[in-house]
């Protein structure tokens, strides 16, 4: 019987999904689920190519998961900033021509 190999890079994935969603309220959090995503691409395609030669399989989609989660979460930060600042500098433009007459 052959041991099974653990799938390359399934910590690491892990990582950077557990971290991704940490740091999602930074920009931080957005560049780490995108890292994390691609690094899941090879051992999922490993996986689903000989699924009996692998383990670790939980931990590598647990990883990924987290990775688009952590990646919607730092868009959607991002998002609320263009908005916070796109009405920001609204209001402040309108308090200047007030001031302006």
């Amino acid at each position: 019987m052959q041991q099974k190999q653990t799938l390359p890079n399934t910590t690491a994935v892990l990582v950077m999904g557990i971290c991704s969603i940490l740091f999602s309220c930074f920009f931080v959090g957005l560049v780490l689920g995108i890292i994390g995503l691609s690094m899941s691409g090879k051992g999922r395609r490993m996986y689903s190519a000989n699924p009996e030669l692998y383990e670790g399989y939980g931990a590598l989609n647990a990883g990924r998961i987290m990775s688009i989660i952590g990646t919607i979460l730092g868009g959607l930060y991002i998002v609320y900033w263009i908005i916070a600042v796109a009405i920001l500098g609204g209001a402040g433009f309108s308090l200047l021509q007030i001031l302006g007459k």
